[in-house]
């Protein structure tokens, strides 16, 4: 394998790494930019470490250390999924993510340009646009909040509902947490009066809220 294929394998898995890095971390995503350009290049280099492998020894196996990654992103994405509060699981799609950029390296290192182009093509895609479509045929949102003091819950809700344009209906739940003394609400709210959820977590008596 001459140098310049080297080259433009491994650049390549750069540039889509960056590309869907970029995506990603413009969404607020654990894993941005770096973290996909660095997992996209570390399938590359491993691909065709299995391919110089291969024609030194002439016998080697060039898929046997490509499988070793896509088994060992699998533990690296593990490590994105957060479960919160008991049974609210977040980073699913951040994995999923990580993972499909590994594959599209190993396709980069064993030279399959054409499949790994139209798998990132369709990998930014799913992330944006149809991230997109599925915002506007949604017609309302709801997020879940758990609070830790009952007795204030009326006037917690009036500092939720001061935030918004349009005051929202409220459902009073269980604790997703299940800890004792705490409660828990739903916040259903028309997704034209959606706020940042960032906001709803500084007042004082919100724990925690989450898209429901």
């Amino acid at each position: 394998m001459s140098l310049e294929q080297i080259v433009l394998r491994l650049f390549l898995a750069v540039l889509i790494g960056g590309l869907i890095g970029t995506e990603r971390g413009r969404n607020g995503r654990a894993a941005g930019m770096r973290t996909h350009i660095l997992v996209c290049l570390g399938a590359t280099v491993t691909a065709l470490t299995g391919l110089y492998v291969n024609s030194v020894v002439q016998n080697g196996d060039v898929m046997r250390l490509a499988a070793q990654v896509i088994s060992g992103v699998g533990f690296l994405g593990a490590g994105m999924i957060v479960l919160k509060n008991g049974n609210i699981v977040k980073g699913l799609t951040t994995a999923a993510g990580v993972w499909a950029t590994a594959t599209i390296g190993i396709a980069l290192g064993y030279g399959f340009y054409l499949g790994a182009g139209v798998c990132a093509a369709f990998f930014l895609i799913s992330t944006t646009l149809f991230g997109l479509l599925e915002k506007r045929k949604r017609h309302s949102e709801a997020i879940y909040a758990e609070l830790s003091d009952i007795s204030a819950l009326n006037k917690t809700l009036d500092e939720i509902s001061s935030i918004f344009p349009k005051r929202p209906n409220f459902e009073v739940v269980a604790p997703k947490s299940s800890k004792q003394g705490n409660v828990g609400i739903i916040i259903n709210t028309d997704n034209r009066y959606a706020v940042d959820i960032k906001n709803i977590i500084e007042i004082e008596n919100v724990l925690f809220a989450v898209e429901d």
